[in-house]
Order: structure tokens, then sequence, then C-alpha cells
């Protein structure tokens, strides 16, 4: 193994000892005036309890090939059963008294703090190893079809997957020279026994059972670990799961999970309740700084509106602060729709800057509370881009079967700005329709908080 996995999930552990020990004690010196002192009883209650409530929250799942933000919301998840039984144990030994909520309370917040900020740096420590070559897990390739090429660029593009590709089998040589061709499948067992392997990932069509199955009983037998990448590029317009009838494993083609009743309210309850709160805590004085800014740098209004479908297809008036110069048209004089580009320049000075941090987008928490927009969905598109679109983009139109939102899976993922060709916009709408078929509440809350990462950290792609 190039990885000592182990050994990383021990530190991981590790860390987390240490962060309820930071934490409690830090909680000790804010409380010194109650009289609180170092309790050798609540700190290893607080470990059990830490190291049980994992297994639920699934805390200590391998995620360093996603976005941190997503690691944030499973922190936050965790924190929240940690505290509840943290606080149930604490009444049942009768010690409530000498720990009162408001202990609790900080002490929880702290640990989350030194939580999100000990794996974010754990995190970046193995990327920086990662980069230079180290912990990297030797993958062997068995088949050439779409989702082995995919699976190709995708590893080689992105290091922190932790996979370096050494080559594939196949009957004749099919993918680009720069994988490494082993040769046909009788070479397998050959292959893994004189190569360091640690996963193979099978890439073949469903129809080649016999095939797949002797592939996966070659790779017991060398004790290789083997995953199977299904080619389901025909089911991205559709909701899929994975479940067993028996010892079968079936793929199921699901409903939406935002047509079921119980989730859009949950959805629009928590729309009402984030936009009530923006506008009392932040809107309340950045709206007036924002106008001033754009009154002072240029002439015309503050606002800006534009015709945008939503949900769907209805027309709904999106909400914007202006960052371009009066009269500026969005048709060029061939008629068609002329998007916002690199250096454009009907961008004026103060829009440049509201349009690199996303807050020219803060209004449309005025459409949310409207209820025509969402926080957070599929990004609404001019009309004239819709109309270029849905002739040309695979399953366009289904990303207006929800809402539309302020913030958008495909937009954290670097899918905003202008879109030069058609396969930029079909990526943008296959994160739009992932989103759409696997929504949860939770990926909404990631969805946030990597949106008010890149706010911080700016978007290369945001002109």
């Amino acid at each position: 193994m190039n990885k000592p996995h182990h050994l990383i999930k021990l530190i991981r552990f590790a860390l987390d000892a240490l962060v309820i020990f930071l934490g409690y004690n830090i909680t000790i010196l804010v409380f010194y005036w109650l009289g609180a002192s170092f309790s050798v009883l609540f700190y290893l209650v607080s470990c059990v309890i830490w190291y049980t409530m994992s297994i639920f929250s699934k805390l200590y799942i391998e995620r360093r090939s996603n976005k941190f933000s997503e690691e944030i919301v499973f922190i936050i998840y965790h924190t929240i059963l940690f505290s509840v039984s943290l606080s149930s144990v604490l009444f049942f030994l009768n010690l409530n008294h000498k720990f009162p909520s408001k202990f609790i309370i900080v002490y929880v917040f702290i640990n989350a703090f030194l939580a999100i900020i000990t794996k974010y740096a754990f995190r970046k420590k193995i990327h920086a190893a990662l980069i230079k070559g180290n912990f990297y897990d030797n993958v062997l390739l068995i088949g050439s079809n779409a989702a082995a090429v995919n699976f190709v660029n995708t590893v080689q593009k992105y290091y922190y997957y932790g996979y370096k590709c050494l080559g594939y089998i196949e009957e004749s040589a099919k993918l680009a020279p720069e994988t490494h061709y082993f040769g046909n499948f009788d070479t397998l067992d050959n292959v893994l026994m004189s190569n360091n392997i640690d996963e193979v990932f099978i890439a073949l069509s469903t129809n080649e059972n016999e095939r797949i199955q002797r592939c996966i009983d070659i790779c017991d037998t060398n004790r290789v670990k083997v995953r199977i990448l299904p080619d389901l590029t025909d089911y991205t317009s559709s909701s899929i799961y994975i479940n067993n009838i028996g010892l079968l494993p079936v793929v199921n083609i699901g409903h939406l999970p935002l047509d079921r009743t119980e989730n859009q309210l949950l959805k629009r309850a928590f729309d009402i309740l984030f936009s009530t709160l923006f506008f009392l805590l932040i809107g309340v004085w950045i709206f007036p700084l924002i106008a001033i800014a754009i009154k002072l740098s240029s002439k015309g209004p503050v606002f800006f509106k534009q015709e945008r479908w939503g949900h769907n297809n209805q027309m709904i008036l999106c909400y914007k602060f202006r960052s371009m110069k009066k009269d500026s048209t969005d048709i060029d004089e061939n008629g068609h729709y002329n998007q916002a580009f690199k250096e454009d320049p009907r961008i004026t000075t103060i829009g440049r800057i509201l349009r690199k941090t996303n807050m020219d987008e803060l209004p449309q928490f005025w459409n949310v509370l409207l209820g025509n927009m969402s926080v957070v969905g599929p990004r609404p598109h001019p009309t004239p881009l819709n109309l270029a679109s849905m002739q040309t983009v695979d399953n366009y139109m289904l990303r207006h079967l929800v809402k539309p939102g302020i913030s958008g899976l495909a937009q954290v993922n670097g899918c905003r700005g202008e879109t030069k060709t058609t396969e930029e916009m079909q990526r943008r709408i296959n994160f739009d329709l992932y989103y759409i078929h696997r929504w949860t509440f939770w990926l909404d809350i990631q969805i946030i908080i990597q949106t008010v990462v890149n706010i911080f950290r700016g978007d290369q792609n945001a002109y």
C-alpha cells in the first residue's frame, strides 16, 4: 500500500482527542469565575460519546476527494448528536448541576470550531503530500468505455483524489497513448502479481457479466480491492440509487426528492428563515453601503431587473444590484445574447467587485421571500440564453423542475460566468440535474457553506 490508511485514521482519532482536551480546557478558562476545574471523568465521557456518535454521523469516512464544505456539514451534524448525547448522559449521571447548560453550549461550540480547524489543516497536509507524489493508491483499470475515459481524465486532473492510474487492461489498446496498456484480459493475474496494485476499477458494459465476475474472482484471489465503474451516463437526468433484492444489486430510477411534500415544506421554511435572518443581520446595513457605492461609481438605478425562467418554465423578475453601465444591452448587433465576459467594458468598477464576490446577487433574497426562488437551486438563466440552450444542451429544460436558486451546485463547482461552448453549458446542466435528483437538506447547507467560502476566496470564473 502506498498510503498508510490505518495510520491516517489513527491520527484523525488522536487529533479529535486533542480537540476535546483543548476545548474542555478553554471552556474551563471561560467559566473560571464559576469555579470550573478539570474533571478526568467528564473528559473520558466526552471522548467516549464523541467516538460513539461518529459511528452514526460517519465523521471518519474518507472525504479527501470531496469539498471541505461537505466535511463541515458532517462536523455540524456530529456536533448536534454529540451535544444531545452528552447532555443526556450528564443528566443520568446526575452531573448536570456541575456542568450547566451554558457550559455545555460553549464547550460544544469550541469543540466544533477546533474540529473544523484541525481537520482542514490535516486535509491540507494530505493534499501537500499528494502533490509531492506520496500517499497515492496505484489503480488498474479494466475496460475502456466512456466511464473509463472519464475516470482517467478525472484522476489525472484532480490530484487530491489520491489515485494514480498505472494502466489498463482491454482486448486491444483503445485509450489515449499516455495511459499504459498492459494487455488483454488473460494478463490480469500476472499484472496483479507483478505490480503494486492497490485497487482495480472495472469499467465494462453490463452485458459482460461473466467477464466482470471472472475479473472479480482473480482480484479476490490476489487480495486486491475491486470497484465497479457503471456507465450510467444515459441516466444523468434520473435519480439513481442502488439497493439489494436478496443478493441481487438493483439500480433504481427514483422520484425527485423535492416532489415529496415534507421536503418542499422543509426547504420553504428554511428559505424564509434564512432570508429573514439575512435581511435583519446583514441586508439592513450592507444594502445601503452597496447602494451608495453604485451611485457614486456610475449613473443609473441601484437595482437591475431581468426576466428569467423559474419553476415549471414560469417567467420571473430576478433582482440584482446593477453592475453594468446605464443603458448597457445584453443583445449584440447580430441579435444574439451577449453574456458578460472577462474585461467586459459594460461592467463598472464597483460592478466588478460585486460580481467577483457574488454580492450583486444579494437582492435575490427578496425573490426568495416572494417564493419564486430558493436560497439554493439551479441558477436562473436569462430568457435569450434559455432559448439558445434548450435546443443544443441535453435535458436542459429539466433544470426547471425545481425553483431556481441564488447559488447552486454548479456555481460552487466553478461552472459560472460565460459559457463559450455547448460542452461548458452541458457540464453546468449536469451539476444542476445531479442536485435536483439527489437533493437533501444537508446538500443545501454544504452549498451555502461553499458559497460563503468562495466569496472570501474569490472565483476565477466570476466576472
